[in-house]
């Protein structure tokens, strides 16, 4: 489990991605911007603070084309840091208007396991070049119409879910570490959830997971994204093989749209 606090977080950034054949329902008013910057606080079995990530925009410029650079770190705190430390850091350089990704970094060092890789997507040839600073290894594969985990979470933002039926289902492709893995998203319906900020009207998704190792069964999590057109996760519920994770929207700053709240 305490090896992947931070990727269950990540699942954030991975869980809600549409496919080009989808662009019809690409939503017209933008739903991030640069400066956007959100922070979750993680706990434990409900009681223990497990950890923190936080999510940030940029605009940059990278092979003469304007992308956004978007920054993912996760760290463990409290309790838990004293005996399983946890620095990540991914990076993702995606293209503004289309969403596809150009480079990807993952820097991580979760108990001493540390990872250091640096794919660049050829959007041209479809390939992903993988460049490992540890092994000291270079690979390229193919690897058409992928999403790398955090160009994922903006590609969907960018897409209209507000006429999805309940059971729906979402298939789709995301590249992590040296390959493409498929991904399977339920449609569960709207919901208001009770947040520190207040009430929010949130879409909730199932994601289909790999039962065993990491989560109890194949259904173990659910999310609550909010209904506006930020498209913000709120909420986060994962039964694991040990115990149970949450994860709760901290803090926001710099929105595109208004956050909205339920009035009572």
């Amino acid at each position: 489990m305490k090896k992947n606090i931070i990727f269950i977080c990540l699942l954030f950034c991975s869980l809600l991605i549409f496919s080009q054949k989808n662009q019809e329902n690409q939503q017209k008013t933008p739903a991030f911007k640069h400066g956007e910057w959100l922070k979750f606080k993680m706990s434990y079995s409900g009681f223990l603070k497990a950890g923190n990530a936080t999510l940030s925009l940029h605009e940059k410029t990278i092979q003469n084309k304007p992308v956004f650079h978007a920054i993912g770190k996760g760290w463990t705190t409290g309790m838990i840091k004293w005996f399983f430390k946890v620095e990540d850091k991914y990076q993702s350089y995606f293209d503004k208007k289309s969403g596809k990704p150009y480079l990807f970094k993952r820097k991580i060092n979760e108990g001493g396991h540390q990872k250091n890789k640096q794919i660049s997507f050829n959007q041209q040839k479809n390939t992903a070049h993988i460049q490992d600073f540890i092994k000291q290894k270079d690979t390229i594969i193919p690897a058409v119409n992928v999403q790398d985990m955090i160009s994922s979470f903006y590609f969907l933002r960018s897409y209209n879910t507000k006429n999805m039926k309940k059971g729906e289902e979402i298939e789709i492709d995301m590249f992590f570490d040296n390959k493409s893995y498929p991904f399977k998203l339920r449609f569960l319906g709207n919901e208001i959830v009770k947040t520190k900020f207040g009430k929010i009207k949130t879409q909730k998704f199932r994601p289909i997971v790999q039962a065993g190792r990491v989560f109890k069964a194949q259904e173990s999590v659910t999310i609550w994204i909010t209904a506006d057109k930020n498209k913000i996760p709120v909420k986060i519920n994962a039964s694991l093989s040990v115990g149970s994770l949450r994860a709760e929207l901290d803090q926001y700053k710099g929105l595109a749209n208004p956050f909205d709240l339920v009035l009572n």
